[in-house]
């Protein structure tokens, strides 16, 4: 029993308010986490009215912005409650400071790499480069093929972004050298249809004009389009057949679907026409009625 005494003592007087400082530290940081949530919810909810991926740019400036600052302040919370339960266990943290200068020292060439991924977070953030819900295609430091897919958080070390086959892709922010946004402001979907240069083009532009016409009246991609599609004419010509491009302004994102649904409709069309659409020939761009780098995936 009398072994227990120091310590009933050490509790009562230095151990009770360690205790409520750690506790109130822990629901403090979880009810900053939980406002976080429910705000970036509200926004999205505003924003999107369901939709995800259609979204204003600064409505996904807004969301990311509230998870860093979310993310700040928890650490601030719990920095200030370590100095804290420091100063009531009775050790001077002046003491501390000449050790935590040279540990700084030593942490900071170790580091240097994470402080880089925070300061180009910071500034992927304050630029406004992209946001949440943005479509994206990444090149990090080293080449190789690109990420792509779909933001599904941005903080200031790391971008964590969804790639069309469902994996989470996360990039450290310092190691991103390019970014390429396809869902900022408009989009645009690119359908290059492959024809023989026995066809006479004219009356392929016709038929894809109509088809346009078509899809811009339909009430289903209507909302989709932002205006009506239009034929760009020949844009590359071979031997053997020639490529007639056709685009279609589109909201944030929806370049994709909207590429998908005008290609069904183009073979659709051609077939009416009694006109067959052949596969590209070799050398030629691959764009055809598959997808291009606009157009959809």
């Amino acid at each position: 029993m009398a072994l227990l005494d120091p310590l009933l003592t050490w509790l009562a007087g230095r151990g009770l308010p360690i205790a409520l400082i750690v506790l109130g530290s822990v629901l403090l940081a979880r009810f900053v986490a939980w406002v976080g949530e429910k705000i970036t919810d509200r926004i999205d909810a505003r924003a999107t009215g369901g939709d995800a991926l259609v979204r204003s740019e600064a409505a996904k400036h807004r969301h990311s912005l509230t998870q860093v600052i979310t993310w700040t302040l928890v650490v601030l919370v719990y920095a200030i409650a370590v100095f804290a339960v420091l100063d009531r266990a009775g050790i001077p943290i002046g003491g501390l400071v000449a050790p935590a200068t040279v540990l700084g020292v030593g942490l900071g060439f170790g580091a240097q790499r994470v402080v880089g991924d925070v300061l180009a977070g910071f500034f992927i953030i304050t630029e406004r480069q992209y946001g949440f819900g943005d479509v994206v295609s990444i090149t990090v430091v080293g080449g190789g093929d690109p990420a792509e897919g779909t933001i599904e958080d941005v903080t200031l070390r790391v971008t964590r972004l969804r790639s069309p086959n469902g994996e989470v892709i996360t990039l450290p922010n310092g190691q991103i050298v390019k970014v390429v946004n396809l869902s900022r402001d408009w989009a645009r979907a690119v359908v290059d249809v492959p024809v023989p240069t026995t066809l006479d083009v004219s009356r392929v532009n016709d038929i894809l004009r109509e088809v346009g016409a078509e899809a811009f009246r339909d009430q289903r991609l209507r909302p989709l389009l932002l205006d009506t599609p239009s034929v760009m004419g020949v844009e590359t010509l071979d031997l053997e057949q020639v490529n007639v491009r056709m685009v279609a302004r589109t909201l944030p994102g929806k370049q994709f679907e909207v590429g998908r649904d005008l290609r069904a409709r183009v073979v659709q069309a051609f077939r009416q026409a009694g006109l067959n659409v052949p596969a590209p020939t070799a050398g030629a761009p691959t764009g055809g009625l598959s997808p291009s780098s606009d157009g959809a995936r």
